[in-house]
């Protein structure tokens, strides 16, 4: 569901963490929003101006009186063309005026105007942080409804240890994202499966393949800003899991199946992005023992086949809308027509193996069940992603046939 120049406001205060406040912009922008910044005239003395108009490309307001136009009251004009105010970072000062109606500066004032959503990210010395005042006015201002983000423990800028430190750029950007798209999977419970799986032989060598993971942590990700309570499955990746997701890390294709077994019953769809094992080694050693390979010229590895995830959920499925991938190497289109059916899905994502596991880019055909296709041209995997759950709506709304 792309966002569509949803308007942010950024409020951006007077400490130390200012600076990290560019970043934000930086990813909001990015991210297809449109974002004005009003700065308290403290802030100016950490950040200038000019950092944030460049990033946003947009006018920063920074004074009450500073005149715009002659017909423009700009505090009300700017509460009536905004969609989400982010305070960040959210100084013990601004909590103050915002808690008790204070209205001395722009931001202030504009925050009394404005009637929408308010997302505030504390940051400030521990000890300021923890004073009952600060609690008591983060209170007030959740009981308004304003989203509080807790800060992070951690080494602050004056040296001391503890809460107080601002949350990292990307993860309020996500917190933003998901203020801001429409929930068309709220109430819907999502299984995604992620990365690949390791097969040992003995307690240090293993048999697996390169896939990253970021596809189905994207499609996690997705489901997640759209309302969905989202379950990842994944085996090991070098990724942080998406925020608001329940994450459930894994080995082996066989710790894989039982935990999606486990959730299975209780979801609304299931989308196996991971690159699962088809086959496991009989062990070469007993449990915890490394194999040795003195006195040996060569070695033969027997295998045994894992069970196929995606098969058996075809054959259990009852309610859910059941999606599964093909990279495959040729026939590209035969072979996932086939996999569809044979594995009972109601869609199916196909691509080129030489696209590559680990790339940021994908380039698939979406399959359904009733015959249609969809191809993709080459793009990001938050892109594909996006496509993936419009189709999985459209499905679950009964759009086409399953």
């Amino acid at each position: 569901m792309k966002l569509e120049g949803e308007r942010v406001t950024l409020g951006v205060t007077g400490g130390i963490a200012a600076y990290k406040a560019a970043e934000l912009v930086r990813l909001m922008v990015r991210a297809g929003l449109k974002v004005r910044i009003v700065m308290t005239p403290n802030a100016t003395r950490f950040v200038t101006p000019l950092t944030f108009q460049t990033l946003s490309l947009s006018q920063v307001r920074v004074d009450t009186f500073e005149p715009v136009a002659p017909d423009r009251v700009e505090h009300v004009a700017l509460a009536q063309e905004t969609d989400l105010l982010v305070v960040a970072p959210a100084t013990a000062n601004i909590l103050a005026k915002m808690a008790r109606g204070v209205a001395d500066d722009l931001l202030s004032t504009f925050y009394l105007a404005y009637g929408g959503t308010t997302l505030v990210a504390p940051a400030m010395n521990t000890q300021m942080y923890l004073h009952p005042a600060t609690q008591e006015n983060l209170e007030i201002l959740r009981k308004r409804g304003v989203v509080v983000l807790e800060p992070q423990e951690g080494e602050l800028a004056c040296g001391d240890y503890g809460p107080g430190r601002f949350p990292e750029p990307p993860y309020i950007l996500e917190r933003v994202l998901g203020l801001l798209y429409q929930k068309d999977f709220h109430g819907k419970a999502f299984l995604v499966t992620a990365g690949p799986t390791r097969e040992y032989l003995d307690a240090v060598r293993f048999i697996s393949n390169p896939s990253s993971g970021k596809m189905g942590f994207a499609i996690a990700r997705e489901a997640r800003r759209r309302g969905a309570r989202v379950y990842l499955v994944s085996g090991p990746t070098h990724l942080e899991p998406p925020w608001g997701v329940e994450y459930i890390p894994v080995t082996s294709a066989q710790e894989m199946y039982q935990r999606v077994l486990d959730l299975y019953s209780g979801v609304d769809v299931v989308i196996k992005a991971a690159a699962v094992a088809d086959f496991r080694p009989k062990p070469l050693a007993e449990e915890g023992a490394k194999f040795k390979k003195e006195g040996r010229d060569g070695l033969l590895i027997e295998l045994e086949a894992n069970p196929d995830i995606l098969a058996i959920l075809g054959e259990n499925k009852e309610h859910q809308v059941l999606v599964g991938f093909a990279a495959e190497s040729q026939d590209l289109l035969e072979n996932a027509l086939a996999k569809l059916a044979r594995k009972n899905l109601d869609m199916i994502v196909a691509n080129e193996v030489s696209i590559g596991f680990a790339s940021d880019t994908n380039r698939v055909v979406i399959l359904k069940r009733d015959g249609t296709l969809r191809h993709l041209p080459l793009m990001s995997k938050e892109a594909v992603a996006e496509a993936i759950l419009d189709e999985v709506a459209g499905l679950l709304r009964g759009d086409k046939s399953r």
